[in-house]
């Protein structure tokens, strides 16, 4: 099995929110909204929620890319030049942000670091070189630490426009009151489970996995890295041990390749979802991070089941 595994490589490279509180919009009042930059998916929806009609959120990475494919264009350089405050995740997931950010040159941006103060795990290293880097940046899948995101972001947005203040306060209020009771959802469904392994297709899902008592492991470190025969045998290794029913793919990724090895292991592919990107409609509606999130925790109780 070994073997045919190695073999793969070659063909592998081949509870819904109450609608935010509006307050009294700028425009009414002779004022101007906020202008608002954030970089890509759940930032996009966590400073949306916050920050209602009260500022203007325009989305730095368009619908369908994500923070590991994205290109700078004239209009995001133009974006970030009208923009008053930028709202990132940090951690380096958008390694694309100094240089353009410094291109920019609008000494008035206020940069909103949505990770500041909460908790980080280490990013993997394999002996194969296979490295996301000193920190794993993927809060946003740990609905308590999103919930530190969005308290951050409604301080960050009190700060650059205190005339909203009391407006992004309600909203934040319920934004994380959602998250509390998501959180507390997938916790009851997820308790029984505590201890399984999952294998997700990047590494994803360590944030996720820690808050709820499971071990994630990954095929490749990065969606754009391919898989080398030692991932390839240690994800074997895994779903041996622990019985797994479903690799856990990703909706930007597709089956073709994940499919592969999933027949040679003899289980079925899923779908986890990282939420790096997605379209224009999803990105207006904080129920999607809800919803999501819901699904995947649906679906991995899929794969850990036996």
């Amino acid at each position: 099995m070994l073997l045919r595994l190695l073999g793969l490589a070659g063909l592998l490279n081949a509870c819904t929110p109450a609608p935010p509180d509006r307050g009294t919009p700028p425009q009414a009042t002779g004022g101007k909204a906020l202008q608002v930059v954030t970089t890509f998916l759940p930032i996009t929806l966590f400073t949306r929620a916050v920050a209602g009609s009260c500022a203007e959120v325009t989305a730095l990475v368009p619908p369908g890319s994500g923070p590991h494919d994205f290109q700078a264009s004239p209009a995001s350089l133009l974006s970030l030049r009208r923009a008053r405050v930028l709202v990132k995740n940090g951690l380096g997931v958008e390694s694309f942000l100094e240089s353009l950010v410094r291109s920019a040159e609008n000494p008035q941006l206020r940069v909103i670091d949505s990770s500041r103060g909460v908790a980080t795990l280490a990013g993997d290293d394999h002996a194969d070189g296979h490295a996301h880097g000193s920190v794993n940046p993927h809060i946003w899948l740990d609905p308590l630490r999103a919930e530190q995101q969005v308290n951050t972001i409604r301080d960050g947005l009190v700060l650059a426009d205190p005339g909203c203040a009391a407006t992004y306060r309600r909203n934040a209020a319920d934004t994380t009151a959602s998250l509390r009771a998501l959180h507390a959802e997938i916790d009851g469904q997820l308790r029984p489970y505590r201890g399984r392994s999952f294998v997700a297709f990047h590494d994803v899902a360590p944030y996720f996995a820690q808050r709820y008592g499971l071990r994630a492991t990954f095929l490749v470190d990065v969606p754009e890295q391919n898989p080398s025969p030692q991932d390839l045998q240690r994800v074997s290794q895994e779903v041996q041990r622990s019985q797994l029913r479903a690799l856990l793919s990703e909706p930007q990724q597709g089956k073709r390749s994940f499919n592969a090895l999933a027949e040679d292991l003899g289980v079925r592919i899923s779908v986890f979802d990282p939420m790096e990107s997605g379209d224009a409609r999803a990105a207006a509606d904080f129920g999607t991070y809800l919803s999501v999130m819901r699904r995947n925790t649906a679906n991995l109780l899929q794969a850990i089941r036996r």
